[in-house]
């Protein structure tokens, strides 16, 4: 846990000293671990998101209010995978791949290395919003011992289903169905299908 700290501030300080634009952050670290940009940690309701021509994070507004969830907190750190981009002229929602790192709580602008072990296919008002499930690659920093969707659908079928409702309900203003789920290799199919080259 110590050393992972010591890398998210290391990140923290050096994308602010050089102001770096975290969707310009490499997708796969040095290791060969995904990357994922937190911006919401769990436990948290309010709906934080990385704007990049201001280079910062901030709370999400609608209507000039912040978006707050108004259901349970989110049951994971939320962010998105730097790098790729889903095309609205595939359906895409036009944004970066999100994903939802299943681990403590990790501080809003933490680039943590992880590793993919699922995919939830999900339909946003019409529009592909697939969210890539993962936990962090360090061991130390792992609340569920799982290498594989396989492992992940044996082991822990409770929180899959958490997840889907919880993403089937946390908006009531968007129609949100879910066609499914992917495997670890069908989510890093779509990572590379939605990288930006």
């Amino acid at each position: 846990m110590r050393k992972l700290i010591i890398y998210s501030l290391t990140m923290l300080i050096f994308c602010c000293k050089n102001n770096i634009d975290y969707y310009k952050v490499n997708s796969f670290s040095d290791s060969n671990n995904l990357n994922a940009v937190i911006e919401i940690p769990a436990g948290t309701n309010k709906k934080y998101e990385y704007k990049s021509i201001t280079k910062s994070f901030e709370i999400d507004k609608k209507e000039g209010k912040e978006r707050i969830i108004e259901f349970l907190p989110y049951l994971g750190n939320y962010g998105f995978i730097p790098s790729t981009f889903s095309d609205p002229k595939t359906g895409g929602d036009g944004d970066a791949l999100d994903i939802l790192v299943l681990s403590e709580s990790i501080e809003t602008g933490v680039v943590l290395e992880t590793i993919p072990i699922a995919m939830l296919k999900l339909i946003d008002d019409g529009e592909i919003d697939y969210k890539i499930i993962a936990i962090p690659s360090d061991k130390n920093s792992q609340i569920i011992s799982v290498a594989s969707y396989n492992e992940f659908s044996r082991d822990f079928p409770e929180i899959k289903v958490m997840i889907e409702m919880w993403f089937l309900n946390y908006n009531k203003s968007d129609e949100t169905q879910i066609e499914g789920w992917g495997t670890e290799k069908e989510a890093l199919e779509e990572i590379y299908k939605n990288a930006k080259h």
